[in-house]
């Protein structure tokens, strides 16, 4: 039935005139009240936006550093730093606050919890210091130093590689 265009409706009224099909029970009360039709988009898809896209947009502007975040963590529960930023401007302005003071507000709260995260952080490195262990590593890294840490294996691997020594003992003989 893939060949013939229509809904089920056409489709099963072409195949019960075609004597292709015995008329179903359903086709009647389908005549008499037939489903729903809904426009087709004219090839072009609507970009998906949410209200707070446009605050995302202006904390990028102010942290370019935050793009590194994976917005998709599968493991996390936690949306990126942008996201609840774009969220609480959404909140404080339904509460009546004018976007500025609103975004001024979500920029503070920002600022002042990655400071107590690192406060934090340095924290639990004094308590190790003071145990005599190995600090542990850190809970809230950059999203810099997380992709550089992810790499650091494929950097040292440049060094230590025979293919890669033998290549630049090969430039230093041409030179």
């Amino acid at each position: 039935m893939s060949f013939m265009k229509g809904d089920l409706l056409t489709k099963t009224r072409k195949l019960v005139n075609g004597l292709a099909k015995p008329q179903p029970v359903w086709l009647k009360a389908m005549e008499q009240a037939p489903t729903a039709t809904f426009p087709r988009p004219d090839g072009k898809l609507k970009a998906i936006s949410l209200p707070e896209d446009v605050y995302i947009k202006k904390f990028f502007q102010k942290y370019p550093v935050a793009k590194g975040h994976d917005a998709i963590k599968i493991s996390a529960y936690d949306p990126p730093p942008a996201r609840l930023f774009g969220l609480r401007v959404l909140e404080l302005k339904e509460q009546g606050v004018t976007e500025e003071e609103a975004m001024a507000v979500a920029d503070m709260e920002y600022r002042k919890e990655k400071k107590e995260k690192k406060k934090a952080y340095a924290r639990l490195k004094q308590i190790a210091r003071l145990q005599g262990k190995k600090p542990p590593p850190n809970p809230y890294p950059s999203a810099i130093k997380e992709r550089q840490a992810l790499e650091r294996k494929f950097v040292r691997e440049r060094f230590s590689s025979p293919e890669i020594w033998k290549i630049v003992e090969k430039i230093k003989e041409e030179r």
